[in-house]
Formats: C-alpha cells, structure tokens, sequence
C-alpha cells in the first residue's frame, strides 16, 4: 500500500501567514502539521509516500526531504495549478497505480492516526473507504449521506446539506479511482472533484465503505482550527525539562521545555510548549500556548497563541491572547511620547488595539 498527500494548496484562509510559507508546514505545538501526516501514514506501516506539491515546492521538499527522518521513502509529484483533489490523483497515477494507496490531505490532523483505519480497510478489501465526521457547519465541506450505513449521496459544498456527516480529509482507493477521475467534468470552479469521482464509484455499483471518526479531526486552514488543534495536542504532552530551572521560575501543569530554553523570572502555566533557544524573561506564558525557536518573550503575558520562530515580544501591556504570530516579528511599545501607531502591515491583517 502506498500514501499520498496533497500539499499544493496556497493557504488563502491563514494568509497573510502563507504569503511567506507554505500552509502545511505552519507549525502546530512546534512542529509542522505536515510532519503529522507524514508520521500517521508511516506508523500505519505505509514507506512509499507521494507528495503532490505546488509553488511551494522547495519549501516542502526541504522540509520533508527524502523522506528517510520519518522512515519513509518520498515521491514528489508536480501539479501545476490548484484543479482539484481528484486531479492530484490522476496526476499521481504512473506512482500509485497497481496498489491501493491512503490519500491524506496535508493540513489535516487526526487523532490517534490512522493504523486502525488503513488495517480495516484492508480487511473489507472494498473499492474504497471514506472518513467522516460529524460537523456543525458541514456546507463548508464534502458531505456524505448515508442510508442503512450505505453511502448513496456526496456532495461538496452544498448550500443546504442534507447531512452533517463532513467527509475527513483521509481517503482509500484501489485502481478503480484512476477510471472514475477520468469519467468526471470539471465542476462550476473548474476543479475536478474527488466527492464527484467517489459518487461514480457508487453509481457504478462499486463498493464505498463509510468510516464514522470517533476522536477528534481538524482541518487546520483556518486560525481558529490552528489554535484549537494547538490546544488538543499540547494536552496530550507530558512535563518534559524542568530540571534546569532558574529559582525565580515557576512551572505549573503540562510544560515541555526544550534543551537550551531559558526561564527567567517566568511563570509558565501549561499545557505549553518552550522550544530550543527560546527565552522567556520576567513574562506569563499561560495554558495552550506554543512557543517557537528562538523566541524572545520579555515583560509580558500571552496565552493559547501560537508563536513562531525568531519573533519577539516585549514590554506588551495587557493580554495577548488568542494570536499566531508569524517568524522573526517584532512587537514592542512605540516611543512614549508623543503617542503613536506606527504598522507595517500584509494583506488580509488583523490588528486589536485597546
């Protein structure tokens, strides 16, 4: 069995973070979500993995790199607009075909893995096997309906859903997939669906087995799916490098601090995460918060915010909350007197000031 995973998306919903990186290696409890996908497959016994990728090719592709750090052996697949989900299949048939393949969307992260899924898949030897989840907002997703625990109906992005049941974004096939692509049009955002060529295979009397997700599941395009899978993660860690704290310090709950972190005078509160080289100095760092490589957090107090490598914070009165603060940013205090705003700010930009 072979994986794939589709990294070619541009991230307009996390911009203006993802006009300078790609969205998949945004970095969740300090490490990218791609590398979750990446990790799931791999532990589902999956060595063989293509990776589709657009523009940010050389982004990914020097991040993932061959594969070999996470025991996996990486394909990468060009693809050379965004034309939909089941065109990164098509594109990937002269790598995939011949085995049944796990397509696993790059942004996605699911609990617990993937293993016990794969290896039921394997067991029904069925056409293919579709996640779902239910959903409180499933017309911003593909949607399944199902009736007598069979699948009669997708559809992506429906106005009015029939179902809150959101397809995952973790799928499996055999060969007959590559046939349904090619038997599907380009929909009204000329794109070719994969809800469209999964609805062939079932028009076509071939066999789709639903798989209802028990634990959590996040698509992580937006801040809010960031932020709440940051929170989900750090509760799952354990306190790690505490010995070398300063007696200033103070730790509470789930805390990993990372060789070569610095506390000063800190109060950290978990769960929380202080990676390598990162120095919090004379600050609050509350619950749920990820602080990235070589931070600097000085005078100041953040909580269940993702921050990351190289920025600084400094001298910041009140509360930051609720942030994803990008690399090597700077936030400060202006001048004194007299009293200014002064913003160097992207596209697509939110700024709270009280």
């Amino acid at each position: 069995m072979k994986g794939l995973i589709l990294s070619g998306g541009r991230g307009t919903r996390l911009r203006p973070l993802t006009y300078t990186r790609a969205k998949q290696l945004v970095p969740v409890a300090n490490k990218p979500v791609l590398f979750y996908g990446v990790e799931a497959i791999v532990a589902a016994g999956i060595r063989k993995i293509g990776v589709v990728v657009g523009e940010t090719r050389s982004e990914i592709e020097g991040a993932l790199g061959d594969g070999s750090r996470f025991g996996a052996d990486v394909t990468y697949i060009d693809q050379d607009e965004p034309r939909g989900l089941a065109h990164a299949v098509l594109i990937s048939e002269p790598f995939l075909r011949g085995e049944p393949f796990v397509m696993y969307l790059g942004d996605n992260l699911i609990a617990d893995g993937i293993t016990d899924l794969v290896e039921d898949y394997r067991r029904r030897g069925c056409n293919s096997q579709i996640l779902l989840a239910k959903v409180p907002t499933p017309e911003q997703f593909g949607v399944a309906e199902l009736e007598s625990g069979r699948v009669v109906r997708l559809t992506e992005k429906p106005k009015q859903p029939r179902s809150d049941l959101a397809l995952v974004g973790v799928y499996m096939f055999d060969d007959s997939i590559f046939e349904a692509v090619r038997s599907i049009r380009p929909s009204a955002r000329q794109e070719l669906e994969i809800t469209d060529a999964i609805q062939w295979l079932i028009d076509n009397g071939r066999s789709v087995h639903p798989h209802l997700v028990s634990g959590w599941w996040k698509d992580t395009g937006k801040i809010e799916d960031m932020l709440e899978a940051n929170r989900i993660i750090l509760d799952t860690f354990e306190p790690k490098g505490l010995e070398g704290l300063d007696s200033g310090s103070r730790v509470e709950g789930k805390v990993v601090i990372a060789p070569g972190a610095k506390l000063c005078k800190a109060m950290v509160r978990g769960p929380a995460v202080i990676a390598e080289g990162a120095e919090i100095r004379d600050a609050f760092v509350g619950p749920y918060t990820s602080i990235g490589p070589g931070c600097y957090v000085e005078r100041c107090e953040i909580e269940n915010s993702i921050v990351l490598q190289g920025s600084r914070i400094e001298g910041i009165p009140g509360r930051i909350a609720d942030s994803l603060i990008g690399t090597n940013v700077r936030i400060h205090p202006g001048a004194a007197r007299p009293r200014v705003h002064r913003f160097l700010i992207g596209d697509n930009s939110e700024i709270g000031i009280l």
